[in-house]
């Protein structure tokens, strides 16, 4: 698999270089040149991805769990618990190397596709130009934050000297559920609520999802830098996901109101679950015997539990339009009022 370049490669680059990379343009045009200019010196300063060290490389700790083991699953099971030390170490690579891939599946294919709708206005919020420019800033961002995890999980690879590729990986759980749900809607509408309620879960949700990366302290600090970093743009993501939902609210019928909670209900299943297909593939990569009997146990077990737990963020939104009871979904299952 090619590997992206390194930070030292694409990190903080002069502005004349920069404008290389950036729409073609007039270099003799004063007004062209300064508004792209001006662009590419943003990026510095505007996206949290790119203030980071010159090389991830100098600053690896080898001797730091890739992942967190509470992350794992199966991580009481027997079969697990029997494995020798390098397997497990394995184990929490593919799964910092799932993390990342998950984490840029839900950008490219929910996040960013839902955000176009919204700058095109599909659901008639008339929030206007400030609106769309933001949203569109944010498109950028989550382009920014694909190669971040992409370069966190180069380094990691090139670190352990695993080859670990994305490409022997399934489509993240959450995305997986997010396509499914639009290949049964029966018009374009409810496909664009659909994609709403997905990018409206993603939106509020990622920063807990990053928390349990960013919050501790064991793991790779590569790793877990990657994941306050990006956690930082996404405070800003959440709050105009809010606002457009809030504003769309208004203006839909009742029957897209009901279709918008189903949907909305759906991608919080989706994105508290564990993803056991990508389990399965990592453990079938790593030739772990008996691993298919411990997903099952573990699948089956009263006390398996989600993996993402705080929904805070969604049960406050809820509360605001007055639908907490009318969402089909479980509260009392999940930390809905913060950590």
């Amino acid at each position: 698999m090619d590997e992206m370049p390194n930070e030292s490669e694409c990190g903080a680059l002069p502005v004349a270089e920069r404008l290389r990379s950036l729409p073609e343009h007039d270099p003799n045009d004063p007004v062209e040149s300064a508004i792209l200019s001006r662009l590419a010196g943003n990026w510095d300063r505007r996206a949290t991805v790119r203030r980071r060290d010159e090389t991830l490389d100098d600053v690896f700790e080898r001797d730091r769990p890739d992942f967190p083991v509470a992350l794992l699953p199966f991580r009481n099971h027997p079969t697990y618990l029997g494995l020798d030390d390098e397997v497990k170490a394995k184990i929490l690579a593919w799964g910092w190397v799932a993390f990342n891939k998950n984490v840029m599946d839900i950008e490219q294919c929910v996040v960013n596709p839902g955000f176009g709708l919204i700058v095109n206005d599909a659901f008639n919020t008339r929030l206007g130009e400030s609106m769309a420019i933001a949203v569109t800033q944010a498109m950028v961002d989550e382009q920014y934050h694909t190669l971040m995890h992409l370069n966190a999980s180069a380094v990691t690879r090139r670190q352990r000297g695993w080859r670990m590729p994305e490409s022997a990986l399934p489509l993240g759980y959450k995305t997986r559920r997010h396509a499914d749900r639009l290949a049964v809607a029966e018009t374009p509408g409810h496909q664009a609520l659909v994609s709403l309620a997905f990018t409206t879960v993603a939106e509020i949700s990622i920063n807990a999802h990053l928390d349990l990366i960013a919050e501790d302290d064991e793991i790779q600090p590569v790793n877990r830098l990657t994941a306050v970093l990006h956690n930082r743009d996404e405070y800003c993501h959440a709050s105009i996901a809010s606002t457009v939902v809030r504003e769309a609210w208004k203006r839909f019928a009742a029957e897209q109101r009901g279709y918008f909670l189903t949907a909305l209900a759906d991608g919080m299943e989706a994105f508290a679950a564990h993803d056991f297909t990508t389990w399965a593939r990592i453990l079938e990569l790593l030739g772990v015997e008996g691993s298919g009997q411990m997903l099952h146990d573990v699948k089956n077990s009263s006390g398996s539990g989600r993996l993402l737990q705080d929904f805070s963020g969604l049960r406050h939104l809820c509360q605001e339009l007055d639908v907490l009871d009318s969402v089909p979904f479980d509260w009392s299952t999940v930390t809905a009022d913060g950590p």
